[in-house]
């Protein structure tokens, strides 16, 4: 296992941050790390990158104890914190080379990283004279300059605009396949574009642990239908597999059903049998998003494998 994490607790005086985190990344996986603001995400990226000691528990990466082995640790991985702490009056390459002397790493490494980041246009560059994206970029750049296996990366796209997440985004993807990535994000079209899978804390509480394929299989059918008159709720429960309905405002109504077979013709006939006209009707799916609101608001019980 690239990263084991078992039964972490941590406390910042009378506040639970975490409450017995489990869980564990195999090598080459791409895993989102979701939750909202305060969940116990960056506590516990710190854990691993050995910023912070837990208080009970015991986390490992690429078979270093944190807590034991910190030097081993900060030599297999690379760490992007969220503010991504730069020196702004350096060039590129001058701040490369001051991280590459920290590792005692061998200066033609800051070549390789320069260009596996898409940074050469801008190495000749001040770092405070670059856009945010090719800030990230630096960061990016000085977490891989010591060949980590591992790479910690919290909320790495923050702030930047849509070409900039689609640069980011790409980059990501070709280095995931030769590096473990946990990744912290509040982005989820980040997450369904770059993760194999899924990790969700809420609470300091793991309560979702799944591949994006089996979120995927288990994605609800939602049909949203407009009628011409307003319709009793109870006579829409009764369609065939409907789990669910609620009126979203108006004349519309959001379905939810337990099958795969499309149930959009059910509805019509549904409209047709009563006398009413359907102004809209369009089936979606629950995404990742909802079930991160779902989960994350107490409403969904934990998802795991």
């Amino acid at each position: 296992m690239s990263i084991r994490v078992s039964g972490v607790s941590k406390k910042f005086g009378s506040q639970l941050a975490l409450d017995g985190i489990s869980f564990t990344v195999k090598k080459g996986e791409v895993v989102g790390f979701l939750g909202p603001n305060g969940a116990g995400k960056s506590t516990l990226m710190k854990i691993l990158t050995t910023y912070y000691r837990a208080d009970s528990g015991t986390a490992e990466v690429n078979g270093f104890d944190v807590a034991r082995q910190p030097r081993e640790v900060q030599r297999s991985l690379g760490y992007l914190p969220e503010h991504n702490p730069l020196y702004l009056d350096l060039y590129v390459r001058e701040y490369l080379g001051f991280c590459a002397s920290v590792y005692g790493t061998p200066r033609e490494r800051i070549g390789e990283v320069v260009e596996q980041t898409g940074l050469g246009p801008e190495a000749g560059k001040k770092i405070g004279q670059l856009s945010k994206g090719y800030r990230q970029r630096v960061g990016l750049a000085a977490a891989l300059l010591h060949n980590p296996e591992v790479l910690i990366l919290d909320e790495p796209t923050t702030g930047l605009d849509p070409n900039q997440l689609l640069e980011i985004r790409k980059l990501l993807r070709e280095i995931s396949r030769e590096k473990t990535i946990l990744l912290s994000t509040h982005i989820m079209k980040e997450v369904e574009a770059v993760c194999d899978r899924v990790l969700i804390i809420n609470k300091g509480q793991l309560v979702a642990d799944a591949s994006l394929k089996e979120l995927r299989k288990d994605e609800a059918q939602i049909i949203e239908v407009e009628f011409d008159y307003r319709v009793e709720e109870v006579l829409l429960e009764r369609l065939p597999h409907v789990t669910a309905v609620r009126n979203t405002g108006g004349f519309v109504y959001e379905l939810q059903f337990s099958t795969d077979t499309d149930m959009r013709p059910a509805v019509f006939d549904f409209a047709h049998d009563n006398e009413l006209k359907t102004l809209q009707l369009a089936r979606k799916t629950k995404n990742l998003e909802s079930l991160f609101t779902e989960l994350t608001s107490g409403a969904g019980q934990p998802l795991n494998n």
